[in-house]
C-alpha cells in the first residue's frame, strides 16, 4: 500500500514576489510566504514614526541611512538574482551604513540595525523566525519593541557570528544602540505614561 503523500508547501522567490498584486503584503522567509498584518494600529504607527525620527535626527550628516516600512530587505543565501532570493522582509525600521547595499528597490544584504514593532499576531514570528534569519545573515543589532508589554528585547551580534544573550529592557528611560555609538533611544517617548486606572465609587463607611 502506498504511503500517503506529504503535503509540500510552495516555496517562492523574490521574482515571484514582484508579480503579486493586491492590497495584501507578504514577506518571504526561506521561500515560505507570510501574510503581514492588516493596516497597523495607531500605537504601532506612533512607535515606528518616533523611532525613525529619533534615529534620523542622530544620523543627520552621517553616512548611515534609516528607512521605515514598507521597505524591502532582500537577504540572499547565495546568488542575488531575483529568481534565487528566498528571503524578503519588510522590517519596521532599518539602518544601513553601507551605501552599496541600498538600491531603488530597497536593500540587498543585511542592514546594520533592524527594529520590529511587534503586535500580538506577529510577536512569535519576530522572536523566532526573523530572529534566526537575521542572525544567520549577519544583522549586527536587532530590537523587538513590544508596545503592549512596554518592553524592548535587544539582540546584539557577538564575535562568533551569534547573538549574545538578549536584554529584556523595561520601556522607560533611555536605551543605547550598540552599533551606533552615541545614540540612545528615548523610551519614554515611545511608551507614554499609562492613564490612571478609573476608581470605583467610594463605599459608604458605616460606624
Amino acid at each position: 500500500m502506498a504511503e500517503p503523500a506529504l503535503k509540500v508547501e510552495p516555496r517562492y522567490t523574490y521574482a515571484d514576489y514582484l508579480q503579486w498584486n493586491g492590497d495584501e503584503r507578504y514577506e518571504l522567509i526561506d521561500g515560505a510566504a507570510y501574510c503581514m498584518s492588516p493596516a497597523p494600529t495607531r500605537t504601532h504607527q506612533h512607535v515606528v514614526l518616533d523611532l525613525g525620527r529619533q534615529i534620523a535626527d542622530f544620523l543627520e550628516g552621517k553616512k548611515c541611512e534609516v528607512f521605515v516600512a514598507p521597505f524591502d530587505v532582500r537577504l540572499p543565501d547565495n546568488s542575488p538574482d531575483d529568481a534565487d532570493v528566498r528571503n524578503v522582509v519588510q522590517p519596521d525600521v532599518v539602518v544601513i551604513c553601507d551605501p552599496k547595499k541600498i538600491e531603488e528597490r530597497g536593500c540587498l544584504g543585511a542592514p546594520d540595525f533592524i527594529i520590529e514593532v511587534a503586535s500580538p499576531s506577529n510577536t512569535a514570528r519576530d522572536l523566532a523566525l526573523k530572529c534566526a534569519l537575521y542572525e544567520r545573515h549577519g544583522v549586527r543589532e536587532y530590537w523587538v519593541v513590544q508596545p503592549d508589554e512596554r518592553v524592548v528585547v535587544k539582540y546584539v551580534m557577538g564575535p562568533g557570528g551569534r547573538w549574545v544573550p538578549p536584554e529584556f529592557v523595561e520601556g522607560k528611560g533611555r536605551l543605547a544602540v550598540t552599533v551606533l555609538p552615541g545614540l540612545e533611544i528615548n523610551l519614554d517617548r515611545l511608551f507614554p505614561p499609562l492613564p490612571p486606572r478609573p476608581t470605583g465609587p467610594a463605599r459608604e463607611r458605616r460606624i
